[in-house]
C-alpha cells in the first residue's frame, strides 16, 4: 500500500492559496464517499499521520445505517482506525462556492484495523498483488453509464429526465444522437474541463439507450489507477450535474420502460515491459485470453452480487435490452456476456458487460481479475464463442434476484478464497442488512398491487 508524500500536500498548499476547505473522503462496500470536510491548516497533519476514522464507517448499509454483526461496531467499540491520503487525489472541486479541494484516503493495513479489512481498494490491491506475482500486470478501462434527471420530480412524483438547452424534455430513444449530445453541450463542457483539471482521462461521450441517457468512456491503463479515476469520475459527474441544476444518477434501473445503466469493464493482461498478453491477429485472441474468459464464466454467478449489488440491479436485465442474462462469450457480439472487440491485434481485451452502473468500481474489478486469475491457473476452456443472438442461445440464466446472487456469494468457497473471508464476513453482514431492510419496506407498489385485492 502506497500512501501520498507530506511535499504532495505542500505544493498543492503553495499552488492553490485560496483553498480553504478540504473535502477528506473514503469509499465504502457500497461506493458511498464518506469522510469529514476539513479546514486548510489540517491537511498536513492528514498527510504525516493520518487521519482517525470510526471502524463502523466501513460496515454501513446504503443509507448509512450501522450494522451490529459486521464486527466493526460494538465489538471493537467503534474504534478509531487510521486513513492516509491516496498519491495524486488531492485536486480542486470548481464547482464549490467556498474554494475547495478533495483527497480520497484508504485505510492503513495496519492502524486502520479492523476497518482495513473491510476497505474495497485494499481488496483489488490483493488480487492485483497477487496475479503480478505470476508476472501478470492487469489492464483495465470503464464504459460508465448515466442518466441525467431534472432536478424537481414530474407531477406524480417520480424522476424526469432534464430539460435539455432548448426548454425541452427529451422523450424518445436517440441512441447515438449527436443533437442530444449538443443539447447538453454546456454541462459537457464543464464535466470536461472538470476531467481534465482532475486528471481524469474522459474521452468518448454517446448518447445513449434512453432519453437523457449518456454514456462516456474513460481511458485504458493500471488496473488500480483505472479504478480510481472511476470512482473519482463518479463523484465528478453527480456535482457538475448538480452545478447544472439536474441530477445525474448511476442507478441501474432508474425507469421500468427504458434501458438500465451499466458499467463495461475492459480488461487485459500484459506482461512486465507492458505487452499486451492478450493480442493476436485471431480475433478471438490468444489462448491465455480464453483462459481469462473461462475462468470469468465460471465464477459469474459467485460474483454477481460484486456486479450488481442492489435489488434494483436485477430490474435491468432483460431480453434484447443490452443487459446480458447468461454466462456467454463472444467476438464482437453484443448479446453476450464476456465480448471481445475488434480492432487491431495489439488492442486485444475483454470487455465485461454485466456490471451496473451502481457497482462499486474497486470490488467490480476485483472479482473480474480474481476471476481472470482463476482462469489462467486452472486454464480453463470457455468453449465456442457465440455467433449470432446469444440471447436466443443461451442454454443457462443469471438469476435475475439480490437474494439467490446473495446466498451465492455467501456459500462460494472459491469466494471465500480469492476475495478473503474476513472482507466477505463484513460485505455480506451488511448486504444481508440491506435485504431485510428492503424486504421490510411497504410502500407505492404494494398499495397498487394488493390494497384493494388481497
Amino acid at each position: 500500500m502506497k500512501f501520498a508524500a507530506l511535499d504532495e500536500a505542500r505544493d498543492f498548499l503553495a499552488a492553490n492559496p485560496d483553498i480553504d476547505m478540504i473535502e477528506l473522503f473514503i469509499l465504502d462496500a457500497n461506493g458511498v464517499p464518506r469522510g469529514k470536510l476539513l479546514h486548510r491548516e489540517e491537511l498536513l497533519a492528514v498527510y504525516e499521520s493520518g487521519r482517525p476514522l470510526p471502524s463502523t464507517i466501513l460496515g454501513l448499509t446504503l443509507n448509512g445505517d450501522d450494522v451490529e454483526n459486521s464486527g466493526l461496531v460494538w465489538d471493537v467499540g467503534d474504534i478509531d482506525c487510521r486513513a492516509y491520503p491516496l498519491a495524486g487525489s488531492l485536486v480542486r472541486l470548481p464547482w464549490r462556492q467556498i474554494p475547495t479541494a478533495a483527497v480520497q484516503v484508504s485505510m492503513h493495513p495496519q492502524e486502520g484495523m479492523p476497518a482495513s479489512i473491510a476497505d474495497p481498494r485494499h481488496l483489488l490491491i490483493k488480487v492485483i498483488d497477487g496475479l503480478k506475482a505470476e508476472g501478470y500486470h492487469p489492464v483495465m478501462a470503464c464504459e460508465l453509464e448515466f442518466y441525467l434527471l431534472d432536478a424537481k420530480r414530474d407531477g406524480n412524483g417520480r424522476p424526469q429526465p432534464a430539460l435539455d438547452a432548448d426548454g425541452g424534455r427529451p422523450r424518445s430513444t436517440q441512441v447515438y444522437g449527436l443533437r442530444e449530445l449538443e443539447q447538453i453541450e454546456p454541462f459537457l463542457a464543464d464535466l470536461y474541463a472538470a476531467c481534465k483539471l482532475q486528471g481524469i482521462p474522459a474521452r468518448t461521450a454517446i448518447s445513449e439507450y434512453a432519453p437523457g441517457q449518456v454514456e462516456i468512456t474513460l481511458e485504458h491503463g493500471d488496473a488500480l489507477e483505472a479504478m480510481d479515476q472511476a470512482v473519482r469520475y463518479k463523484r465528478l459527474v453527480k456535482a457538475v450535474a448538480h452545478k447544472h441544476g439536474m441530477q445525474a444518477t448511476f442507478m441501474a434501473k432508474p425507469f421500468d420502460h427504458l434501458a438500465g445503466t451499466g458499467m463495461h469493464m475492459h480488461v487485459s493482461i500484459a506482461d512486465a515491459a507492458g505487452r499486451n498478453l492478450f493480442a493476436a491477429e485471431d480475433p478471438a485472441g490468444t489462448p491465455l485470453l480464453r483462459q481469462a474468459v473461462g475462468g470469468m464464466l465460471a465464477s459469474l454467478l459467485e460474483s454477481l452480487l460484486l456486479f450488481c449489488p442492489n435489488a434494483n440491479s436485477y430490474r435491468r436485465f432483460q431480453a434484447n435490452s443490452y443487459a446480458p442474462l447468461a454466462p456467454t462469450w463472444g467476438v464482437d457480439n453484443r448479446t453476450v456476456s464476456l465480448r471481445v472487440p475488434g480492432g487491431p491485434a495489439n488492442s486485444r481485451h475483454i470487455e465485461h458487460r454485466i456490471c451496473g452502473a451502481d457497482a462499486n468500481p474497486y470490488l467490480a474489478a476485483a472479482a473480474i481479475l480474481a476471476g481472470v486469475h482463476r482462469g489462467l491457473r486452472e486454464q480453463l476452456d470457455p468453449g465456442d464463442p457465440v455467433q449470432g443472438n446469444g440471447y436466443a442461445q443461451a442454454t443457462e440464466l443469471l438469476p435475475t434476484d439480490w437474494l439467490t446472487s446473495l446466498i451465492a456469494l455467501e456459500q462460494s468457497a472459491w469466494a471465500r478464497d480469492a476475495l478473503g473471508r474476513e472482507f466477505l464476513g463484513v460485505y455480506l453482514a451488511v448486504k444481508r442488512a440491506e435485504y431485510r431492510q428492503f424486504m421490510a419496506e411497504v410502500g407505492e407498489q404494494d398499495w397498487r398491487w394488493y390494497l384493494t385485492q388481497a
